[in-house]
């Protein structure tokens, strides 16, 4: 019996795979060599695709860096606000299920490894920095978004604004990807748990905030 051959990709599921294809392969490679050390044609390359099918769905390799951690940001911000999307969950219940997710962080390490390199090509390439500054600044948005609306359904009120605690926990995150070698018993996920949780007990109540 003859073997069925797999369909056929349309025009639009070949570029798409072949995207994804290149994503994935600017992650492994710039978690392990780091993004100065990693060139388009090692991309390219360790994808499995030639520099014209990268020249033909990114224009340079800080363009795809910059949609690599663009989709990182939109799937991280998407899963938190789905979190707390549901007006019937209880407290506790938010908490178990960002707990749930800071695990999914620890999982996945490098992506902490992934957001130092992006702050780092930040500070030493201007246009680098110039061209990247919408997009932190809306994960920043996002993330404030989110702190805001969990202090809110818990009926607290944040010790600072929420714009400052997203970047404090992105600092965070930062620094612990820095000394993993060294502090391992930290994980990224556990640590930023602990911190929101001691913040959330010690916050005050909405309406003691009213009446000082």
């Amino acid at each position: 019996m003859k073997a069925s051959s797999s369909p056929r990709l349309s025009r639009e599921e070949s570029r798409l795979q072949t995207r994804s294809h290149l994503l994935a392969a600017a992650k492994r490679l710039i978690v392990e060599r780091g993004f100065g050390a990693t060139s388009l044609r090692d991309i390219a390359a360790e994808a499995g695709y030639t520099q014209g099918a990268f020249y033909s769905n990114f224009e340079s390799k800080e363009a795809l860096f910059m949609e690599l951690m663009r989709a990182r940001s939109t799937t991280q911000v998407g899963d938190i606000a789905q979190t707390l999307g549901d007006p019937s969950t209880s407290t506790e219940d938010i908490l178990n299920a960002l707990e749930r997710w800071a695990q999914t962080l620890d999982a996945e390490p490098e992506w902490s490894v992934l957001g130092v390199e992006f702050s780092l090509q930040r500070r030493r390439n201007p246009d680098f920095a110039t061209a990247s500054e919408a997009l932190l600044n809306a994960h920043r948005d996002g993330l404030a978004y989110c702190i805001a609306q969990l202090f809110a359904r818990v009926g607290k009120v944040p010790p600072e604004s929420p714009d400052v605690l997203a970047t404090a926990f992105m600092g965070l995150s930062h620094g612990l990807a820095l000394q993993r070698p060294m502090l391992s018993e930290a994980p990224t996920g556990r640590m930023i748990m602990v911190f929101l949780r001691s913040l959330l007990a010690s916050a005050k109540p909405m309406r003691e905030s009213r009446f000082p």
